[in-house]
């Protein structure tokens, strides 16, 4: 590793520093919501991923503890950055809802599906949401229903997403519990854990950083949806220094941390359909530069497939069979090294996916 600034940072540097400081070049001892607080959240669209992520990070992982975690209210699903799900703790659930909350509402109103929604004045909305989830959690379908029935200009499913853009609602258990199917129920983020503040920018932006960079202003905005990132970035302070890239662009990070030669070794690694490694860039070339490769990935409406990355890149494809054994679909032939690599990485998910 090497410490400088203005680095001239190669695109292999790139890869390797971001690899390094997600934890998919060497597996570490880590608290399972240490890590997730480390990432800002794990991707959480479908139920899988997080529990992916985690194993593909952690020495040990027992999913059953994550969980453990959303039943006991120490980690919870919310809507978050870029409009999607993320499992997140409790304090990040409220400060990067906060952080993205502007972001939230533009997409709202603009967005087909929510749009007809914003006939109905917002506080009455708002009061109305609120005041049906007084009594408690409440399935996605009622909610929808009952806020059409109080506002009928408007259709259930444009209001009920609304909801879920302009309030931090979690989707409560059993949705997103290992081995576990459910609906989405949501209730308001502060009745399920409390109260809690919104972070400021910077300190989101520092967080970043640690993450995912270097980075420039419009990785920011790419991995949060939130504008204005140069401004965040530039407020960190004395801590920032920058880099540059072969294009002569200029990188933001932080003073101190890690920078990798671009010389290390990248094992293989099985991830989720979605993993914020590779969603957290303007050019998301970090380590999916070919980009046939990803549309390789991307169906109509999201990822076809888990991924697989060899020597840092997106290689591959796989899927769960009926048996429950790992199904791999690779872009390329692997050398001999890469498919013994392959084959334990493969082990260890089929233990994983086999674990009650």
């Amino acid at each position: 590793m090497a410490y400088g600034r203005a680095v001239l940072l190669t695109c292999r540097m790139l890869n390797r520093t971001l690899l390094l400081r997600q934890h998919l070049l060497t597996r570490t001892a880590m608290d399972p919501l240490a890590m997730a607080q480390h990432l800002l959240g794990l991707q959480a669209q479908d139920s899988l991923p997080p529990y992916l992520s985690l194993a593909a990070r952690l020495d040990t992982f027992d999913p059953a503890a994550l969980s453990a975690a959303l039943e006991g209210r120490t980690a919870v699903r919310v809507l978050l950055m870029r409009g999607t799900i993320h499992l997140v703790t409790p304090d990040d659930a409220h400060g990067l809802r906060g952080f993205v909350q502007p972001f939230l509402d533009k997409v709202s109103r603009s967005n087909a599906l929510s749009r007809p929604a914003h006939v109905v004045d917002a506080d009455a909305f708002q009061d109305a949401v609120l005041d049906l989830l007084a009594g408690g959690p409440v399935p996605v379908t009622v909610l929808g229903e009952t806020l059409a029935a109080r506002f009928p200009e408007a259709p259930a499913a444009a209001l009920a997403n609304r909801a879920r853009e302009t309030l931090p609602l979690v989707q409560v258990p059993p949705r997103g519990l290992w081995r576990q199917s459910g609906g989405v129920v949501y209730e308001h983020l502060s009745s399920w854990v409390g109260p809690g503040t919104p972070y400021d920018g910077s300190g989101v932006a520092r967080r970043y950083l640690a993450a995912y960079g270097p980075a420039l202003p419009a990785d920011l905005t790419t991995w949060s949806g939130v504008t204005g990132a140069r401004a965040l970035l530039e407020r960190v302070g004395h801590d920032l220094e920058r880099h540059t890239d072969e294009d002569g662009k200029v990188l933001y990070d932080l003073a101190g941390l890690p920078l990798a030669t671009g010389e290390e070794d990248a094992p293989v690694r099985l991830l989720g359909k979605y993993d914020n490694v590779w969603l957290s860039h303007a050019a998301r070339d970090r380590v999916t530069p070919d980009p046939s490769k990803r549309r390789r990935w991307m169906g109509v409406n999201g990822g076809v497939g888990s991924t697989v990355f060899v020597d840092g890149e997106l290689e591959g494809l796989w899927w769960v069979t009926d048996n429950g054994r790992v199904d791999v679909d690779l872009f390329r032939a692997l050398t001999r090294a890469e498919r013994s690599d392959l084959e334990g990485e493969v082990g260890r998910v089929e233990t994983l996916l086999a674990r009650p």
